[in-house]
């Protein structure tokens, strides 16, 4: 199973705005109709019951929208680029890595159909016809069309399931999934038969769920040790754990504390999820031998262990039934989530302005104005001058002058530096 990728998603360009004027026979003096650039494509996540694994999209490293077309004159405006969109697992955890190595959360496809936006596509530039006015009726100008956003993805797919088998390797879970559900998953007589976890759906009357069959944790799992971190995972959105013990081993006890220890290092609530503590291997005659003594022990602990023989069937459907009983239960206290049609994207569009002092110099924050000033032609007097006069209107250059700015300082914004005229 491909249950990790790292990608890169880049929206699409907006495009240009053009410059251009009616040229029409009875028409000497034509005013501006130069058209927008259209706005970029996104990168949109999309949960796909029918995709089972990363793999594809780990194929690639790149992922690019479309491109926004060009405006044209005649009032045409270029045509927005298309979406692309990925389609991903369900239960797929999508991470914002930024180059520094930090990593902010972006949204989990817990539900079929679900979306994400990734990343925004950039903005169409205005074409002159934008910068016409009653004084300014010819202008030359028009903008660029924006960059669309970039964000390095990790991907990571974290089985939904409402049970997670659990235990130390060699402890008949590949076979008690076997037992219960139809999934056939390898199993033989030697540790870390299965180096994937196996998913198998249980019906029980009119209860059905989930199991995850999670391939044997070792000690230092929680460090990595074995193939630890891969399987720990997967238990993050398990309901209730089915913690299964090797009958036959030496020490039962020791085993369920050594992978608990492990659930609790790991962290993410793993710890203190509810457990069915299960004895396994009772078809053995040592094993059905020591049942009251083992069963004494754990008691003395607190827990009530139950026996089973997973090659067998013996004492299976009980626990199969109490699973689905404590599930219910859980289900039933847990809250109901309210809907929610609009799709999240990444870092929400700054609505204010702010005018930062530093170095004597000011830097202007706020998408808007960052997005006009990088998109604007400031190698020209035109340009510059109608970006002053926007941000006059803005309210931005008021709050130059309020941060102590004047004619003449240093001003930054976005990837622009230029000196304050207004």
């Amino acid at each position: 199973m491909i249950d990790r990728v790292e990608i890169t998603a880049k929206a699409g360009d907006g495009g240009n705005g053009a410059v251009s004027f009616r040229r029409e026979k009875f028409v000497p003096r034509g005013g501006p109709d130069g058209g927008d650039g259209g706005v970029g494509g996104a990168v949109v996540l999309y949960a796909d019951p029918s995709v089972r694994t990363l793999l594809e999209i780990g194929r690639r490293r790149i992922y690019r929208a479309d491109r926004g077309g060009h405006g044209l004159g005649s009032n045409k405006h270029g045509r927005n680029g298309e979406d692309l969109v990925l389609n991903l697992p369900v239960g797929t955890q999508a991470t914002i890595i930024s180059e520094d190595g930090t990593e902010e959360p972006l949204g989990d496809l817990v539900e079929a159909g679900m979306k994400i936006v990734a990343v925004r596509g950039g903005k169409g530039g205005w074409g002159n016809t934008r910068f016409a006015t009653s004084v300014h009726q010819t202008p030359r100008i028009a903008q660029s069309g924006h960059r669309g956003e970039e964000v390095r993805l990790r991907l990571d797919l974290k089985l939904l399931a409402d049970v997670g088998i659990v235990g130390l390797p060699n402890a008949g879970k590949s076979t008690l999934l076997t037992t219960v559900s139809a999934a056939r998953p390898k199993i033989g007589a030697y540790p870390f038969t299965t180096l994937e976890p196996q998913l198998g759906v249980v019906d029980i009357g009119w209860e059905r769920f989930v199991v995850a069959d999670i391939p044997g944790l070792i000690e230092g799992a929680h460090e990595g040790a074995g193939l630890g971190l891969d399987f720990l995972r997967h238990i993050e959105r398990t309901r209730l754990m089915i913690h299964l013990l090797d009958g036959s081993a030496p020490d039962p006890m020791s085993d369920m504390e050594t992978v608990n220890d492990e659930l609790r290092e790991y962290g993410q609530g793993l710890g203190d999820r509810p457990q069915i503590v299960v004895i396994n291997k009772v078809d053995i005659e040592d094993v059905a031998a020591r049942r009251t003594k083992l069963k004494k022990a754990f008691e003395k602990k607190g827990i009530a262990p139950h026996f089973i023989s997973a090659a067998s069937g013996d004492g299976v459907d009980e626990l199969m039934r109490v699973a689905g009983s404590m599930l219910h239960e859980l289900q039933a206290a847990e809250p109901i989530p309210t809907a929610n049609d609009d799709l999240p994207v990444i870092r929400p569009l700054e609505k204010r302005v702010r005018v930062l002092r530093q170095d004597g110099s000011y830097r202007i924050e706020g998408d808007r104005e960052v997005a006009f000033a990088e998109m604007m032609p400031l190698d020209n007097d035109e340009g510059r001058a109608e970006l002053w006069r926007r941000f006059t209107r803005w309210g931005v250059v008021g709050a130059l002058k309020r941060a102590g700015a004047k004619r003449g300082d240093n001003v930054h914004i976005g990837d622009v530096e230029l000196e304050m005229e207004a």
